[in-house]
């Protein structure tokens, strides 16, 4: 059937978290050297057993990635994975059972459970709500409400890292910095802990804005937009900005979305912990 090897995810609700896993771990392999499929809403091992027999009968190069919560189906999968001799990976069973023996809890068993319109949900609805409203400028005259504000030159990810962090929780607005435009005045009344300042290197932005420039009537337009020694003066105006607020500075060029992120969220979490700490600390001296 498939001539690529193939990783089926078996799931007994959507499968998009063995998705996930599987394509975590195939970004460590060249492109294209696996595919995946997948065999969702499983409620009983017949389904199992058929969707898998053709590819075995065609003697394809597959392996199987499961999260089943339902433990008697589980048990069923892997008892068939094992007798078929398919390499299989259980992301379910062994990670509820440490839950389990850590809380002393039994799991609920329900599918799909992580995908029900909980609190967290609509508040992710409200943060990509209030993203929307606050991108690229927007709304920049009241941030009262900003979780944290991201300050940058153009094509620093401002947009990206905004639209992921919103998906994490986070109410975010993202602010254009611009040679001979003054920031908003809203910024220099934030709380320093929760503004950052993006930074790039001018090549790197060099060649992000030299791409979308594109063709010979834009670059006339915006000759100064993609060249270097313009992008260094807009980079040091940059850097006395973030300086003359106190915020936290954050490299973007050569990472990905995910790490900036982690890189903010982990920064307000240290000043959160610091602060909660001086705040018991203060509470006893009193």
């Amino acid at each position: 059937m498939e001539s690529a090897a193939t990783v089926h995810v078996i799931s007994d609700a959507l499968g998009d978290t063995a998705c996930d896993v599987v394509l975590a771990a195939a970004g460590q392999f060249p492109e294209g050297a696996i595919a995946i499929a997948r065999l969702p809403k499983v409620e009983r091992i017949e389904q199992v057993e058929s969707y898998l027999a053709p590819h075995i009968a065609a003697g394809a190069r597959f392996a199987v990635f499961h999260t089943i919560v339902d433990a008697e189906l589980r048990r069923a999968v892997d008892a068939l994975l094992q007798r078929l001799n398919v390499p299989a990976v259980d992301l379910m069973g062994p990670a509820m059972g440490a839950i389990s023996a850590l809380t002393g809890l039994a799991p609920l068993g329900v599918p799909g459970i992580i995908h029900r319109t909980d609190d967290s949900y609509f508040q992710r609805i409200a943060c990509m709500e209030y993203f929307v409203e606050h991108d690229d400028g927007r709304g920049a005259d009241d941030l009262s409400k900003a979780d944290l504000v991201l300050l940058g030159i153009s094509r620093t990810s401002k947009t990206p890292l905004s639209m992921y962090l919103a998906l994490q929780g986070y109410r975010v607005a993202n602010i254009p910095l611009a040679l001979g435009i003054e920031p908003p005045a809203a910024i220099f009344s934030l709380d320093p802990a929760r503004v950052f300042g993006l930074l790039s290197t001018a090549p790197v932005v060099h060649d992000i804005r030299e791409r979308r420039l594109g063709d010979g009537l834009a670059r006339a337009v915006a000759a100064s937009y993609a060249d270097p020694e313009h992008i260094e003066v807009e980079l040091e105006m940059a850097r006395a900005l973030y300086r003359r607020l106190g915020c936290f500075v954050v490299r973007t060029d050569g990472k990905a979305v995910e790490e900036s992120a982690a890189e903010i969220t982990g920064h307000l979490e240290r000043i959160e912990r610091a602060r909660e700490h001086r705040e018991r600390k203060g509470s006893k001296l009193a």
